[in-house]
């Protein structure tokens, strides 16, 4: 039942029997020997989770054990059992290393009840240790920069659409990245070397008239063929285009002057700024379209539910853009830091941005001063504090 190996060490053969059955019933893996010296023999070659071993026994006693232990195997726990104890005792025991003390006569559950605790507080340890290596090993993904959890989540999200081609709805505030997100997935996918085509819907709206968008779109898919297409703010689209682009997605063809249709493949990544459940309930077509588009969905976070990420984000805009000027900037100082750590980013990522490239186009030498920050960044925190 459980990964964890438990090692019980006592001279008295009886004690060692029924807890040998007890352990062996509750589903634990156990091992059980009549002396230290076995123990430290079994140690040498295999790793033992828990150690319970009795204080008092010939050739090597429970301290000696403990202290062996600790030296060799310094993640092993090790619990003192004995008949014998003194505070004196259980006090040496916890400063060598020993991680509990049990009085004999012992009830059978209290090695449960502590064997239970050890292994639920390894396995928040363990989880511990995943998630810092996880933040150390991947700050970035492609384009996309952050070592917040929503980030992470979304990292893991397109590692999953590796081998296949869902299509993709990403919603997000204005400003928190969503077509570099489209951008990540379409490069890390088997369509990676195929054309990557943009389409902002609501500027072609504003140039064509409707009647015309309908064969826009064609020719964005006919663009697209074996690749990706980008429909950003997807919910400016009428109900006639979503129409043409759901029959195409169904069927997989796209219309010719010649009335003959050509197999097509195109993989959708739409994004909007809105929510795209409240278009689905508007009509049976427009839910049709949605729910076409929705295989999987990832919202991208604001940039203020992902404060953590500001840091990391301003060292790679920096980076950005000493590529590109002659004059350097490395860093923040900590007072406009502090600044940019307070405030509420209503443009989110991209407003960073152009917080870091308006500091090097004003002639910001070294550091990024306070005085280098836009003024409603400054004063953020004083209208804030008067608000309140």
């Amino acid at each position: 039942m459980y990964d964890y190996e438990i090692l019980f060490v006592d001279d008295d053969k009886a004690i060692l029997k029924m807890v040998e059955n007890y352990l062996y019933r509750e589903g634990y893996t156990v091992t059980a020997v009549d002396s230290g010296l076995k123990a430290l023999d079994l140690l040498k070659d295999k790793r033992f989770d828990i150690v319970f071993t009795d204080f008092k026994m010939p050739q090597i006693t429970g301290i000696e054990l403990l202290s062996a232990i600790k030296e060799y195997r310094s993640e092993t726990e090790v619990i003192i059992v004995t008949g014998h104890g003194t505070m004196e005792t259980a006090i040496q025991a916890m400063k060598i290393g020993s991680y509990d003390y049990v009085q004999k006569p012992f009830k059978l559950e209290i090695l449960k009840l502590i064997i239970d605790r050890i292994i639920e507080e390894k396995k928040i340890k363990e989880g511990n240790v995943r998630l810092k290596t996880r933040l150390k090993q991947r700050h970035r993904y492609e384009a996309l920069v952050g070592i917040s959890l929503p980030m992470l989540e979304i990292y893991e999200i397109i590692d999953q659409m590796k081998d296949s081609s869902p299509n993709v709805m990403i919603q997000g505030e204005s400003g928190t990245g969503k077509q570099l997100c489209a951008k990540t997935i379409h490069q890390t996918s088997d369509r990676k070397d195929r054309p990557l085509i943009p389409v902002n819907c609501s500027s072609l709206l504003g140039r064509i008239p409707d009647k015309d968008l309908p064969e826009r779109l064609l020719d964005a898919f006919h663009a697209a063929d074996s690749g990706t297409l980008y429909l950003d703010e997807i919910t400016a689209i009428p109900t006639k285009a979503q129409a043409e682009i759901t029959r195409l997605l169904r069927h997989h063809t796209k219309r010719r002057a010649d009335d003959r249709d050509k197999q097509i493949d195109v993989r959708i990544i739409a994004a909007t700024n809105q929510d795209p459940f409240d278009f689905i309930e508007q009509d049976e077509r427009t839910k049709k379209f949605y729910n076409l588009l929705n295989s999987v969905y990832i919202k991208m976070p604001a940039l203020r539910a992902r404060k953590e990420d500001i840091c990391l984000l301003i060292n790679h805009f920096l980076a950005k853009q000493r590529a590109r000027h002659t004059h350097k900037i490395y860093n923040v100082s900590q007072a406009a830091l502090d600044h940019l750590l307070s405030y509420n980013w209503p443009g989110n990522v991209i407003q960073l941005e152009n917080v870091i490239e308006r500091a090097f186009a004003l002639g910001a030498q070294t550091l990024v001063e306070v005085d280098d920050l836009p003024k409603e960044i400054i004063t953020f925190g004083a209208i804030a504090r008067i608000g309140s």
